[in-house]
C-alpha cells in the first residue's frame, strides 16, 4: 500500500501518519456509487437537500478545534487564518443551503403547457485547492456547490494536506449518515493515479478544479476527450492587474504602495486574488516608501515543497526580464517599462508566492493600452479620483472584458461569498468565464435545464412541481 505524507512547511518535516493512496479500481466503485445516489438525491425535496448542508457545517463547526491545529500542520497558515477559514467555509454551506430551498431554483412556466427546471447533472469531480485546506477543498465551494444543485460529489484531496482532508472527510460522512444522506453522496481519494482515474470515470458529468494552469489544462484536456466529455470548471493562473492614475498618486501614492505590497504579501502571496502586475506613472517616486514596506514582510512559510521550488524557478524567470525594486526575506518587487512589458509576453505569467511586477507607463496612452494587453484574470483594479472620470470609465470598460470582478480603490485579495460574488474571469484565469466557484450562481455549473412540454404534474420531477 503507498502511503502519502504531508510535510510541515516550518520544519520540511514529514508528518504521520501517512494517508493511503486511492487504487483506480476504488475509484470505480466510487463512481458506481455516486451514480447510485444521484436519483435518490436529485428527488430529494429542497427543503431535505439543504438539511444536509447544514448537517455538514454543523458538524464542521464543531469540529474546529481539532481540525485547526490539524491543518496549521500541514500548511503554516496559522490558526486565526485557519479558524476564519472554516468560518467561511460553514457559513457558504449554510448560504448555498438557504439557497437550494428555493430562491435558486425558480422555474420559467411563462408559456402556458411548457416548464422549464434546473436539475443536477449528475456525480461531480471536485479536486481541491493547496491554499485552502477547508474552503476550496474537501467541504469547500464546489463541494458545496455540487451538493446544493443535487449532485453527489467525489473529493480529489490535494497532496499538501492529506491529514487534513481525510479528518474532514470522515467528519462529513459521519454527518451526512446521521442525517439521512443516500449512501454514495460523498467520497474522498488521494494521489494522482485517482485523480486521473476519476477525471475519466464515465459516471463522473462534471468537474470542479482549483490549481495551476499545467494541471488543470492537463485535466481539462482529458475531460474534453473523454468519449462522453464532460464540462470542466477549472479556476488556474491568474495576474490580477491593478492600474493606478497620476491624480492618485498625487492624492494618496503612500496609502496606494503600503495597500499593495500588503495586499501581493498577503498569506505569502499565495492567494489567487494576489496583484501580480502594477501599473504606476513613471516617476511616481513611491519606491521609498515600496521598499520599506517589503523590508518588513516576513519570510514566508510556502505550502508545499513543489510551491517553493515554483516560486524560486518564478522568481529567477522574471529577474532575468526586469530590476529588482525592493527585497527581503519575505518577499521581491521588480519594475519594468510599459515598453518594455509589451515586448517580453513572459511577464505575465502568474508567479505564485510573494512577489509582483511595477510597471511604469508614460501616458494615459500607455495605460490604454496595457490594459487592453493584460490576460485574463479573477479581477483587475482601478486606483483614481474623481477628476479621472473619463479615464476610469475607459479603464474599467476595457477591463471587464479581461477579468470576473472589477475593484475600484481597493485590492482584490480577499473574496466575499454573497449572490453578486463572480469569481471567474477568461482563460487562463478559468476554463470557462461564464460561470463562479464562489457565491450563490457558482450551483449553476452543476444544473442542466430541461423543458417539460405537455407533461401532467405527477410525471415531473420532485423539484420541477
Amino acid at each position: 500500500m503507498t502511503l502519502l505524507y504531508g510535510v510541515d512547511p516550518r520544519t520540511g518535516d514529514r508528518l504521520e501518519p501517512g494517508v493511503p493512496e486511492t487504487s483506480p479500481e476504488t475509484v470505480a466503485e466510487l463512481g458506481a456509487a455516486a451514480a447510485k445516489a444521484a436519483r435518490p438525491l436529485a428527488d430529494l425535496p429542497l427543503a431535505g437537500r439543504a438539511a444536509l448542508l447544514e448537517a455538514v457545517a454543523d458538524a464542521l463547526e464543531a469540529a474546529a478545534g481539532e481540525l485547526v491545529p490539524l491543518a496549521d500542520g500541514e500548511t503554516a497558515l496559522g490558526t486565526t487564518r485557519l479558524s476564519g477559514e472554516v468560518e467561511r467555509t460553514t457559513g457558504q454551506l449554510r448560504l448555498l443551503a438557504a439557497e437550494a430551498r428555493g430562491e435558486g431554483f425558480q422555474l420559467d412556466t411563462a408559456e402556458p403547457g411548457f416548464v422549464r427546471g434546473l436539475l443536477p447533472i449528475g456525480p461531480v469531480a471536485v479536486y481541491a485547492a493547496s491554499n485552502f485546506p477547508f474552503a476550496f477543498s474537501v467541504a469547500g465551494g464546489d463541494t458545496a456547490s455540487a451538493w446544493a444543485a443535487g449532485c453527489p460529489v467525489i473529493v480529489k484531496a490535494h497532496p499538501g494536506h492529506p491529514r487534513t482532508s481525510a479528518r474532514t472527510a470522515e467528519i462529513i460522512t459521519e454527518a451526512l449518515a446521521k442525517a439521512g444522506a443516500p449512501e454514495g453522496m460523498f467520497a474522498l481519494v488521494h494521489g494522482f493515479e485517482a485523480g486521473m482515474a476519476l477525471i475519466n470515470d464515465p459516471n463522473i458529468k462534471a468537474a470542479g478544479f482549483t490549481g495551476s494552469v499545467r494541471g488543470g489544462r492537463a485535466l481539462f484536456d482529458a475531460a474534453a476527450s473523454r468519449p462522453e466529455p464532460i464540462p470542466f470548471y477549472g479556476e488556474l493562473g491568474s495576474v490580477n492587474p491593478v492600474f493606478v492614475t497620476r491624480a492618485a498618486v498625487a492624492a494618496r501614492g503612500e496609502e496606494i504602495a503600503r495597500g499593495y505590497v500588503g495586499s501581493f504579501t498577503l498569506g505569502s502571496g499565495q492567494f489567487c486574488t494576489k496583484p501580480g502586475l502594477l501599473f504606476l506613472p513613471a516617476g511616481h517616486g513611491l519606491e521609498p516608501v515600496l521598499a520599506e514596506a517589503v523590508a518588513a514582510v516576513a519570510a514566508p512559510a510556502l505550502l508545499t515543497p513543489q510551491i517553493t521550488e515554483g516560486f524560486r524557478t518564478g522568481v529567477e524567470r522574471i529577474a532575468g526580464e526586469a530590476r529588482t525594486v525592493a527585497e527581503s526575506d519575505g518577499a521581491r518587487l521588480f519594475t519594468v517599462t510599459a515598453g518594455e512589458f509589451a515586448a517580453r509576453p513572459e511577464l505575465t505569467e502568474e508567479c505564485f508566492g510573494p512577489t509582483s511586477i511595477i510597471i511604469e507607463y508614460s501616458s494615459e496612452e500607455d495605460l490604454r493600452a496595457a490594459a487592453s494587453a493584460v490576460p485574463g484574470s479573477l479581477t483587475a483594479t482601478v486606483h483614481a479620483e474623481p477628476s479621472d472620470a473619463d479615464l476610469a470609465r475607459g479603464l474599467v470598460a476595457e477591463l471587464a472584458r479581461h477579468a470576473g470582478r472589477i475593484v475600484y480603490n481597493g485590492w482584490p485579495t480577499g473574496v466575499a461569498v454573497n449572490h453578486a460574488m463572480h469569481h471567474g474571469g477568461p482563460w487562463p484565469a478559468t476554463t470557462s468565464p461564464l460561470h463562479t466557484s464562489v457565491g450563490t450562481a457558482a450551483i449553476r455549473r452543476f444544473q442542466v435545464p430541461v423543458c417539460f412540454q405537455g407533461l401532467p404534474e405527477e410525471l415531473l420531477p420532485p423539484t420541477v412541481r
